[in-house]
């Protein structure tokens, strides 16, 4: 697919935001800029992030000898807006005062969308996402919490989750719409989605708190604990949501959400530790396990995607308790900068029409 323009690829992440420079037709430039956790720490909330981060990304463009002017467009993958189905949209104040009102959950991406939104007006280019986390396409079934005064909404890593399946289903010489899929991207979040024929029909809420518990994020707990806990005076709403995503999981175990550092500690005969990752493991098998019955056992593929893929400690603990499901298919990393370049050329080429947010 060719496009003559010159394309700026913004996707946060946790504690890193990956940039890219897509220029005819191909992928120029593909970086990972990582921050520091301890860093990202002092900042009290996501939005006091957003002069780190912007300048992070305008100090990608000058060490790239790159100006704003050269930029025809921005693609980001999206931010938390309210549910919404697949497509490629482009950035507008509604979106943008959906992300920062928090309704739908709170992610660097959003701090990222904004910073995004901010360029496009400056410089006049547009700004464009596609498949956002709120991508919704759950089943009936899906929505129902066991009260009616909450509702099970989709919020996950869409991009990654799609084009890992689009890839999976074409090793498999298959359309996308036609198998069916489990696909766990497992990264500092961790969703695990079933795809039934084009279309993620269940899926755990990686961001608010549903799912296993992640590098920073506590996946689901005790309704009644979690109660007590928020009913006891000693937090804050804030505190609370902050043990939920960003303080939770591996961090609230073991004081980091480094991957590389807990290896070395378990290495060394750090018990603990080792039973954490190992509970962390578990969970994730036991969620692709009810994946495989919401599709009713009729699996074509497991796959694997997401940094912590390249963990073989992980791989070797978890494919023993899934590959009964299926074949199981590793696709290490994400695909998320070219699913995000691949949309901007659908764009330009005209090859598919915006969506519109409402």
């Amino acid at each position: 697919m060719s496009c003559d323009k010159t394309i700026l690829i913004i996707n946060p992440g946790s504690t890193s935001t990956k940039i890219g420079i897509f220029s005819g037709g191909e992928m120029k430039i593909n970086v990972s800029v990582k921050h520091d956790d301890a860093e990202l720490r002092k900042f009290p909330t996501i939005w006091d992030q957003y002069d780190y981060r912007k300048d992070a990304l305008l100090g990608f463009l000058r060490d790239n000898n790159l100006s704003m002017e050269e930029i025809d467009a921005i693609a980001c993958r999206g931010g938390n807006v309210k549910p919404l189905p697949g497509g490629i949209y482009r950035l507008c104040p509604k979106m943008i005062a959906d992300m920062k009102s928090g309704i739908y959950g709170g992610h660097p991406i959003n701090v990222g969308g904004l910073v995004a939104f901010d360029l496009g007006n400056q410089y006049n280019i547009p700004v464009l996402t596609a498949d956002p986390p709120m991508t919704d396409e759950l089943c009936t079934s899906a929505r129902y919490s066991g009260i009616p005064q909450i509702t099970r909404v989709s919020s996950f890593h869409a991009l990654n989750q799609k084009a890992t399946a689009r890839k999976i289903a074409g090793e498999l010489g298959r359309k996308y719409d036609e198998v069916n899929l489990i696909v766990a991207h497992l990264g500092g979040g961790i969703s695990v989605g079933a795809h039934r024929k084009g279309k993620i029909i269940d899926v755990n809420n990686a961001l608010d708190g549903d799912g296993p518990f992640s590098p920073e994020r506590a996946g689901s707990l005790p309704a009644g604990d979690l109660v007590k806990l928020c009913f006891s005076g000693e937090y804050a709403k804030a505190e609370v949501l902050k043990l939920l995503t960003g303080g939770g999981g591996l961090y609230a175990y073991l004081g980091t959400t480094n991957v590389i550092e807990i290896k070395e500690r378990i290495d060394a005969g750090d018990q603990k530790a080792a039973e954490v990752v190992e509970a962390m493991i578990y969970q994730i098998a036991k969620e692709i396990g009810a994946c495989a019955a919401v599709l009713e056992g009729k699996v074509d593929a497991i796959a694997l995607t997401g940094s912590l893929v390249y963990s073989q400690r992980l791989l070797d603990s978890l494919k023993p308790k899934i590959s009964f499901i299926a074949p199981v298919y590793l696709n290490p990393g994400e695909n998320e900068m070219e699913a995000l370049a691949d949309a901007a050329m659908r764009y330009f080429n005209k090859e598919e029409e915006l969506s519109v947010y409402s």
